[in-house]
């Protein structure tokens, strides 16, 4: 697929829009001190601790404050650190901005965020893997829509924030359904923009999460808004560190603790529906429990893999998908995955939930 063409969006304004100043302060070159120390923190390659040193502690991102009751329902809140704080932080951007403010440690993110963060010029590493392989995104139209399908896109606003899971899902979209970049409006804006967008009309199409859709269709499907299901899949949901938190002996120790607590936690959700759709969904989401049951019927399976190469190859697509565009420069995404931590949540689970 070709760059943007002169109507579509200005590259510079696009990242500056999304990312802010540090962003565009990484694009012009001027890497930050996390990319200067890279050489000394990328030295870190003895094996994580098995015991964590009295005293550690980490941030942890928590959305939603997902992580904190997963753990607690499923009694996993025997942690041998202490978490400083839990965050309630989710998308790619925000994480990346938390980690350069030394306010987050470690983060559950997509795949495409680590991308994002290398193009930057910012440091940081995948330490755990999910692999995801039914469709968690699906596209949403604004109200009175007559779009039936992705080719349907041709000429059309869609809301696309390059660095989170939903712009990769909408740029393999664009690419399965044989449309080029020029042939759409992309309309950059961060995930959380999107609901609004759609309801105001400014954009005609947005990726939503399958836990999204539901209440967004309750409230405009009698006003013409549908959904436009397709079979593309964002693979990884992932966890990944400042490569400054893993050079740090005792902080990789409590990041190769928290994977398995990480993995058991989204089996117990899985393997516990209903609680897990009365506990979370209902009383915290405030959804009907109608709409939580067809959330947890579209759940994957967590899949926890023993090898990433998988990951890897998918990573690297991604990347080039996203170079194709311009949105990024082409690298190898080897350099993104600290082999260090491979295979720790595959050991955390039994065989069901390995790949």
């Amino acid at each position: 697929m070709p760059p943007l063409s002169a109507s579509g969006v200005d590259r510079r304004l696009f990242l500056s829009s999304l990312l802010g100043a540090a962003a565009a302060a990484g694009l012009s070159g001027c890497a930050d001190s996390s990319a200067a120390d890279s050489g000394a923190e990328g030295a870190a390659t003895a094996p994580p601790a098995d015991k964590v040193p009295s005293g550690t502690s980490l941030k942890i991102s928590s959305y939603q404050g997902v992580q904190q009751l997963q753990f607690k329902l499923a009694g996993l809140t025997d942690l041998p650190f202490e978490v400083s704080s839990w965050a309630n932080i989710g998308a790619g951007p925000d994480v990346i901005n938390a980690f350069r403010s030394k306010s987050l440690d470690v983060a559950n993110n997509a795949g495409i965020p680590p991308i994002q963060a290398h193009y930057q010029g910012y440091d940081a590493k995948i330490v755990a893997i999910n692999i995801t392989r039914k469709p968690n995104y699906l596209f949403a139209t604004r109200p009175g829509s007559d779009i039936e399908s992705v080719k349907d896109f041709k000429g059309k606003k869609l809301a696309f924030s390059q660095g989170q899971a939903q712009g990769v899902v909408l740029l393999r979209a664009l690419k399965q359904a044989g449309l080029a970049y020029d042939d759409v409006d992309l309309v950059p804006l961060t995930s959380n923009q999107f609901l609004t967008a759609l309801q105001a009309g400014q954009v005609d199409i947005a990726p939503l999460a399958n836990s999204q859709s539901p209440a967004y269709l309750k409230q405009y499907g009698s006003k013409g808004a549908h959904t436009i299901p397709t079979d593309v899949v964002d693979l990884l949901s992932l966890l990944w560190a400042p490569t400054s938190v893993l050079a740090d002996r005792a902080k990789a120790a409590a990041v190769a603790a928290y994977i398995p607590r990480w993995a058991k936690g989204q089996v117990w959700a899985y393997e516990h529906p209903d609680d897990w759709n009365r506990e979370f969904y209902v009383k915290t989401q405030n959804l009907s429990l109608a709409q939580a049951e067809a959330i947890t019927e579209l759940a994957n399976k967590p899949l926890f893999p023993p090898s990433w190469d998988e990951a890897v190859k998918w990573e690297q697509e991604t990347a080039d998908l996203l170079a194709e565009g311009g949105f990024v420069k082409g690298f190898e995404v080897d350099s993104l995955f600290d082999r260090r931590f491979e295979g720790i949540a595959a050991k955390a689970v039994s065989a069901e939930y390995r790949k």
